[in-house]
């Protein structure tokens, strides 16, 4: 029987008196722990807000979380597999580049390294896998898979200790055993100093690429805190690509040196928009990167196999046998598709417009883009389609089929919000961590390592907390038919 609402984990709801002591309880509890988030309407370096966060752990079923769990290793092979096949990335994206203009700049740093010489054939990826719960079947369907900037695994560790904590405050010991243990932060961490050992020079810095300002600090920081903990005597470094420009240059063996520091791995956490590599200088520096030796999280080629369009063609018949030998594991990964259409200049893409304009509810139309805000929905989706469908640009989109969750409800805490919160119907996103490490002949590191979930009203649409759509999150996890 579907399930179309979730129970809490436990009765709401709460006391007027005991939820308001709570509140203002927890407010300072993810503070002091750094749950937080800079503002972006009040900005001071000096100052952070808690980020939005949940009162309650969401309820998730048990077995789509193992599942998604167990999945993360298979994902992992296979779009390592997919960033290292030249022909499937040059056929799956040769329409999108010639309207997509981003996109098209990054298959040009890609053709640029290909023709003179890759340096680096290792890649290491710090990846996040998304997934729904989809009420008619109530298993999970993957929103996307993520390979540039993955956010939230030092504040979702956090925030996964937060659960236990107010489990513990309101006396449900017997529940803390449905709190899954979350070692993401130490393990994305961990990738970065694998990388930075198989480099092979412990003099090398590792650099982290960062916007002009950033609000996700506390996520970003945590990363970098960590590493130096794990080791002290690693050097880190964090820059804009602007001061790549200004600092960086290539050694005489194409050694990637920001004044005299040999960078031996590079960690974006920006570049993944327009906005981020506004200037010929900016994507000067992304080239300069890439033709270099230093491991780079995500390479060029991880970051092109990350695009909706690459999702979407994997999605096709027959498209995983190349990349997967195991007819299981094929089975797994397309359980966790759901519809991916293309709207190329083709009959398939030509069904997909009238699809979206015969029903636009039932889908969503995305575009090549990660950081949350970029989505179409709804009735919206008709007038998008109606003035691309004659142009080239709609195949710079992808027409994916939209996952109706099951709805829980809950608390949502806010900074600014009123005490004592109101109770609301949400929706959630579960995303699992992992590790990977390899060339186009060889996985040397492939790990599962943490999870996070976003929770946002159920009316929202976007859901990324950094982007200030949803809120943080963990899952609580119920047996479940």
């Amino acid at each position: 029987m579907s399930v179309k609402r979730l129970p809490s984990c436990i009765p709401i709801p709460l006391d007027e008196k005991e939820l308001k002591e709570l509140v203002s309880k927890t407010k300072d509890w993810v503070v002091m722990h750094g749950i937080g988030i800079r503002s972006k309407t009040a900005f001071s370096e000096d100052s952070i807000n808690f980020a939005p966060y949940l009162l309650l752990p969401s309820t998730f079923p048990r077995k789509e979380f193992e599942r998604a769990v167990e999945i993360q290793t298979t994902l992992n092979e296979l779009m390592h597999r997919v960033a290292h096949n030249q022909e499937f990335l040059k056929e799956t994206l040769k329409d999108t580049i010639q309207v997509d203009e981003f996109t098209g700049s990054l298959y040009k740093i890609w053709e640029t390294v290909l023709n003179e010489g890759v340096t680096q054939k290792l890649s290491l990826g710090l990846v996040r896998s998304d997934y729904m719960l989809h009420s008619d079947t109530n298993k999970i369907k993957q929103v996307e898979y993520n390979t540039i900037s993955v956010s939230m695994a030092g504040v979702g560790n956090g925030i996964s200790l937060y659960n236990r904590f107010v489990l513990e405050e309101l006396e449900h010991f017997d529940k803390l055993q449905n709190l899954p243990e979350n070692n993401a932060l130490t393990g994305m961490t961990m990738g970065l100093l694998e990388a930075w050992k198989i480099y092979g020079d412990s003099k090398a810095a590792i650099l982290v690429i960062v916007e002009d300002v950033t609000y996700n600090i506390c996520d970003q920081r945590f990363h970098e805190f960590e590493l130096k903990r794990l080791n002290p005597r690693v050097k880190l470094m964090r820059k804009t690509l602007t001061d790549v420009h200004m600092e960086g240059s290539l050694s005489e063996n194409n050694e990637l040196m920001i004044g005299n520091t040999v960078v031996s791995v590079v960690y974006y956490r920006s570049a993944y928009t327009p906005e981020q590599i506004p200037t010929k200088k900016e994507w000067g520096s992304r080239l300069l990167i890439e033709r270099s030796q230093a491991i780079k999280c995500p390479s060029i080629q991880y970051h092109l196999a990350g695009t909706k369009k690459v999702q979407q063609a994997l999605a096709k018949p027959g498209a995983l046998e190349p990349f997967l030998s195991d007819p299981n594991k094929i089975a797994a990964v397309r359980d966790i598709f759901t519809g991916l259409f293309g709207l190329d200049f083709d009959e398939a893409g030509d069904q997909a417009i009238q699809m979206a304009l015969d029903d636009p509810e039932r889908f969503v139309l995305k575009p090549q883009r990660e950081g949350g805000g970029n989505n179409i929905y709804g009735s919206e989706i008709r007038d998008a389609i109606m003035q691309m469908k004659d142009t080239k640009e709609r195949t710079a989109w992808i027409l994916m089929e939209r996952i109706n969750p099951p709805i829980s409800t809950g608390y949502m805490i806010r900074p600014g919000g009123q005490n004592p919160p109101q109770l609301a119907e949400m929706i959630s996103e579960l995303g699992i961590f992992g590790v990977v490490i390899g060339d186009s002949q060889k996985i040397m590191v492939n790990r599962q390592v943490g999870h996070m979930l976003r929770t946002k009203v159920s009316t929202a649409d976007e859901g990324g907390v950094a982007a200030g759509y949803g809120a943080l999150d963990s899952p609580y996890l119920i047996d479940i038919d």
